[in-house]
């Protein structure tokens, strides 16, 4: 007897996430409901160049996590050099 079918669904983040649909409905206890923080990235924010530097990544290429244009004073795709 199968669980359910797996459905792939699309996140704000662009992020793709495997959705279990089970069928028949069954019910699920704590312990076996799915830790979606772990399983789910989270995105970095940083307020300014400072917290970046800080936390030791700076400066930040576009496209890596954390990278904003705010962040980028000379719009050359680097951000708090």
């Amino acid at each position: 007897m199968g669980l359910g079918n797996v459905k792939w669904k699309k996140t704000f983040s662009g992020i793709f996430i495997a959705v279990v649909v089970l069928v028949p409905v069954l019910l699920v206890t704590n312990e076996l409901k799915p830790n979606l923080t772990t399983m789910i990235p989270t995105e970095t924010v940083y307020a300014n160049c400072t917290e970046v530097k800080n936390a030791g990544k700076a400066p930040l290429q576009k496209g890596e996590q954390g990278y904003t244009a705010k962040l980028d004073r000379d719009g050359d795709g680097i951000a708090c050099e």
